[in-house]
């Protein structure tokens, strides 16, 4: 493995190129990747997501790691899944919504541990609204772990409306909530930049990649709610680039990572904050 980018660091980007917001087609997506995939920031790079809609796409994927997002009914997943493979693409994961905002996410989640129980192979994240629910769904993938089945949590923390960013100390409890139940999880959506801003076409402020590597840390090493949150709720580099460099030779606890229309955006970030060596030894 390279030694440019540290073991924190390691498969946080997921490659969404294909999804929305991106204009990406499956096939230019697919090159790229496998440019990604041999370059020098390799380490960093997670899975390629594809919708399982476009699952059929006739490009040769092999050797690709590719994660799968469900864009319809849960149980169209193993399908997709079994399309991709004839294509030689390795498929690591499966991701879908178990519910909408304000709706029960236990039929969801037990419509995922039928496929976790048939594909043991693949790690499955269960999308879950941070509404109504979410703590008893929680248990429920706490119990699904507890039987040895690859389940884990996602979670949005972005949108096209306000009430779909999360506070500081609400993305803290929930951080906090996955800590007590061992539970690392995946954030989708809002995760534009290493650090908290706001966006000045939408006025909407967005949570930054780096807080919640760091507040995830700060949360596994026992860290309260309030804690979690003051990391999550940091706009300057300071209180974040220092406590990352200092774990950045141990595995990045509780978040799995993320997905982003373009890896290039968070390496670039990431270089220049010092936390990535840029090519160079």
């Amino acid at each position: 493995m390279s030694t440019l980018v540290p073991p924190l660091l390691a498969g946080l980007v997921d490659d969404a190129s294909v999804l929305p917001p991106g204009v990406v087609t499956v096939p230019d997506a697919v090159n790229a990747h496998r440019k990604h995939a041999e370059a020098w920031y390799a380490p960093l790079l997670g899975a390629l997501l594809v919708p399982a809609s476009l699952a059929a796409f006739e490009v040769s994927a092999r050797g690709l790691s590719v994660g799968i997002i469900n864009d319809s009914a849960i149980g169209a997943l193993p399908l997709a899944v079994s399309k991709l493979r004839t294509s030689g693409a390795v498929v690591s994961q499966v991701e879908a919504l178990v519910a909408r905002r304000g709706e029960d996410p236990q039929p969801g989640l037990a419509a995922l541990r039928e496929i976790a129980l048939g594909e043991r192979e693949l790690q499955v994240y269960a999308e879950i609204p941070l509404s109504w629910g979410l703590l008893a769904a929680l248990d429920t993938v706490a119990e699904t772990q507890a039987e040895g089945l690859a389940i884990r949590p996602k979670f949005r923390v972005g949108g096209l409306a306000a009430e779909l960013f999360p506070t500081p100390v609400e993305l803290a409890a929930v951080i906090c909530a996955c800590r007590d139940r061992n539970l690392p999880f995946k954030l989708a959506a809002g995760l534009r930049h290493a650090l908290r801003h706001t966006d000045p076409e939408t006025g909407f402020t967005h949570h930054g990649f780096l807080n919640v590597v760091v507040a995830s840390a700060l949360a596994a090493e026992g860290g309260e709610v309030a804690e979690v949150a003051e990391a999550l709720a940091a706009t300057h580099p300071v209180p974040l680039v220092e406590p990352a460099r200092s774990r950045r030779d141990s595995p990045r606890p509780l978040c799995a990572g993320f997905g982003t229309v373009n890896v290039l955006e968070p390496l670039t970030e990431l270089v220049r904050l010092g936390l990535v060596n840029g090519g160079y030894e």
